[in-house]
């Protein structure tokens, strides 16, 4: 992976694909008398870029002149190609680069227990605010912000903001979420994190770094390189939402993890559910073997927390015993 320095908001470039030469003769001709084309070879590449001003205006021409299901975009270092009918996507989220440049997030607090009920930790949820005070909850940012190409600077935010929000817990674990896919090379994208983590004299130890989207992770190499970093700075890491398939648990003995979360769709029901508690132990089995504790997450009801209890899960999370709070209990 490539680092582009996706971490600062800046102007956005865009590249566009035209593989008919009439269609982009047509379109060049007139990105050209707007003087928004910004880099170009009409007659040998199909691929050119624009300014978001001129993705604009190009979008414009397209569906007047051209057949727009033709034409294809992405983010200049985005890997995925577009169709230029979702192209609006890029405009409409255009508020999350705001939210980003001024930091309008903060970090919520939801307890994690052990066996006993006693919190073990907290995981740090980060919630945004819109100008106006409004909640932005997580899924709404987050697709803003991958419309936009803005993951890497959205999550690094987040990273850093659940740091800070760790320093009042002193000798309580604080989880905090990262995205895999956001980060290029850990000693570069990571070396805020450890930062403020020093700024804040929190011991690495107290902070644990959950590994989302687990099932999303293509790069099984590039993850193990993030989490070795983290091991190698004193951090502790753990796999979120693991269950969604027996391929990704069988990736846990390579990665071994210091905490594995069995996801909350194996955990609601469970005391009730024969399918779910074979799900359920597969996991504790797994879990064992990899050296990882175990802890079940969206816990709602006392008889789920007494059966995964007694089978040996060791920590717990979810409305049961608190919803996240802008302050710790």
């Amino acid at each position: 992976m490539v680092c582009r320095n996706a971490c600062i908001v800046t102007d956005l470039q865009i590249e566009v694909k035209v593989d008919d030469l009439t269609q982009r003769r047509m379109l060049t001709e007139h990105m050209e008398r707007l003087h928004v084309l910004m880099a170009f070879d009409v007659e040998n590449s199909p691929v050119f870029t624009v300014t978001e001003a001129g993705l604009r205006d190009l979008a414009d021409f397209a569906q007047d002149y051209l057949d727009v299901k033709q034409l294809s975009f992405r983010i200049l270092g985005e890997p995925t190609w577009r169709s230029l009918t979702e192209v609006d996507e890029v405009f409409t989220s255009q508020w999350i680069d705001d939210l980003i440049q001024q930091e309008r997030v903060i970090s919520y607090y939801q307890p994690i227990v052990d066996a006993e009920g006693s919190v073990f930790g907290y995981e740090l949820l980060a919630r945004f605010h819109s100008p106006e005070g409004r909640m932005i909850y997580p899924d709404e940012a987050f697709a803003a912000a991958r419309a936009r190409g803005r993951l890497y600077a959205l999550d690094r935010l987040c990273r850093i903001t659940g740091v800070r929000h760790a320093a009042p817990l002193k000798n309580k674990k604080a989880f905090i979420n990262f995205v895999p896919t956001s980060i290029y090379s850990p000693e570069f994208c990571l070396q805020s994190t450890v930062a403020v983590a020093e700024q804040f004299h929190i011991d690495p130890f107290q902070l644990v770094f959950e590994v989302v989207e687990t099932d999303k992770v293509d790069d099984v190499e590039h993850l193990k390189k993030i989490l070795r970093y983290y091991r190698d700075k004193g951090f502790h890491y753990a796999l979120d939402d693991v269950g969604e398939g027996y391929s990704t648990v069988e990736l846990l003995a390579d990665l071994q993890p210091h905490y594995m979360k069995l996801d909350r769709s194996f955990v609601d029901g469970v005391a009730y559910d024969t399918q779910k508690q074979e799900n359920a132990e597969m996991f504790l089995t797994k879990a064992k073997e990899s050296g990882s504790v175990p802890l079940a997450e969206g816990i709602e009801r006392e008889e789920d927390f007494q059966w995964l209890k007694e089978k040996g899960y060791q920590l717990f999370q979810g409305y049961f015993f608190g919803k996240p709070a802008p302050s710790p209990l």
